[in-house]
């Protein structure tokens, strides 16, 4: 929603988030079960105002899990419609640090792609079976939260 001169209105604000799907050499991928409500997803978060894309998802993937990444590309972006959240998800690769818990994960894990279907809700499961797929271009997908629309 817009104002007479343009201007963004509260309805029309969003929150940009950005989230790593870290992938090891033998194919397994990083993620975390949070700890505030116990769902596993991967590593991320609430982007700062004035930091890079790409460093706001090495800062969270670091702040969540203990490892240090890489950035290769940009995999998929998704909105949740009920919350105004837009979500940038890039397909990373390990490159130092060690698994450690946060305040914001419980348990951090080394998923299979069987095992991310498993344990995760079908919107963090899709985001990383995205980023494993080989095709460049990303996944853009619309969301209420719970289920894909």
């Amino acid at each position: 929603m817009s104002d007479s001169a343009g201007r963004a209105t509260s309805a029309s604000l969003h929150s940009v988030s950005v989230a790593g799907v870290v992938v090891r050499e033998d194919g397994r991928v990083l993620a975390i079960r949070r700890a505030d409500n116990g769902t596993w997803e991967p590593p991320g978060g609430v982007l700062e105002l004035a930091e890079a894309v790409e460093d706001g998802v090495r800062r969270e993937v670091y702040e969540e899990t203990g490892i240090k990444v890489g950035v290769e590309r940009l995999t998929g972006v998704y909105k949740n419609v009920s919350r105004g959240i837009v979500a940038l998800v890039f397909r990373c690769r390990p490159e130092g640090g060690a698994e450690r818990l946060s305040d914001e994960s419980a348990e951090v894990d080394w998923l299979t792609p069987a095992e991310v279907s498993e344990r995760m809700a079908e919107v963090y499961a899709v985001r990383v079976l995205d980023a494993l797929r080989n095709d460049p271009a990303p996944a853009v997908r619309t969301h209420d939260g719970r289920h894909l629309l």
